[in-house]
């Protein structure tokens, strides 16, 4: 009987052991699901860290933008200063020596030739005005009576719009132009008649004072 009872005490070992084998095995697939699940929740926990980074950087991002949108407005009134320092150029251009008056006189529709006035304002271009006087009064030729007169007027004006001496001036310039012209006509022999030009001119001087 007692060699009976082993066979079965050896099956029932051997059934007990292979149970705690399955269990043993049960343990530890657990444990690796454990530390799976564990493994994948810093991934996650990873991602979301990444997404928040991002945030971050964007956020910043405009932040820095704002912040250089102000500096440029900041900065552009500070651009506009150097337009202050440029007065005192324009106040140094102004201290130049002013240009010489010029006083002006002119007779139209004078009734002479043009060509022929023009012979007496070159003699006269350039002269101080006692000088010019003293040729005109002297002169023969007709418009020589006509330019001093202008020439009188022209020192009438110096004295009494701009505050000047008559008497120390200069004929700075000259010009004579020519006028609208009359056209006459003579009678002549056997019921002909011929053309006459009656010129008229325009005279313009120009005097300035004379420098010391």
């Amino acid at each position: 009987m007692a060699d009976e009872k082993k066979p079965t005490t050896n099956k029932a070992d051997a059934a007990k052991a292979s149970g705690e084998k399955a269990e043993a095995k049960k343990a530890a697939k657990k444990d690796d699901a454990k530390a799976a699940k564990g493994a994948k929740k810093p991934a996650a926990k990873k991602e979301t860290a990444k997404k928040d980074s991002k945030k971050e950087s964007k956020a910043k991002g405009k932040e820095k933008k704002a912040e250089g949108k102000k500096d440029a407005k900041a900065k552009k009134p500070a651009s506009k200063k150097p337009a202050a320092k440029k007065e005192p150029a324009k106040k140094a251009a102004a201290k130049a020596p002013a240009t010489p008056p010029v006083v002006k006189a002119s007779a139209r529709y004078v009734r002479i030739a043009p060509r022929k006035a023009r012979l007496i304002a070159d003699q006269v271009r350039g002269m101080h005005i006692e000088k010019a006087r003293a040729l005109l009064q002297f002169s023969p030729r007709g418009a020589a009576k006509d330019i001093h007169k202008l020439i009188d007027s022209a020192a009438a004006n110096a004295e009494n719009n701009h505050d000047l001496i008559g008497d120390e001036m200069r004929v700075s310039s000259i010009t004579v132009d020519e006028g609208p012209t009359l056209r006459r006509f003579r009678p002549r022999a056997m019921g002909r008649a011929t053309p006459i030009n009656k010129r008229t001119s325009h005279i313009a001087v120009a005097l300035t004072p004379v420098e010391d």
